[in-house]
């Protein structure tokens, strides 16, 4: 008879929390050459899904406050107001 060992859970194994840091760290290093994301996610231990959703929120957001407005002048004439 062979001795198998058993592994007893105690526990609820919570979400882990990512901080901006750690996400902009990995979501960076997916843009590094010849960087491969599913070794990336491996690594970190997340889901490729995961990455990619990081990637699009953190890149939105960096789009989003880039974006400068610029106001422009608006002349209305009468011309433009009879041919409507």
């Amino acid at each position: 008879m062979t001795k198998h060992s058993i592994e007893v859970i105690t526990s609820v194994e919570r979400r882990r929390r990512w901080s901006r840091e750690d996400k902009e760290r990995l979501v960076a290093a997916w843009f590094e050459p010849d960087a491969v994301i599913s070794e990336i996610a491996r690594a970190a231990g997340i889901h490729v899904s995961q990455l990619f959703r990081w990637c699009k929120e953190l890149c939105q957001i960096e789009q989003l406050s880039s974006d400068t407005s610029t106001f422009v002048p608006v002349i209305v004439s009468d011309v433009a107001l009879i041919r409507a």
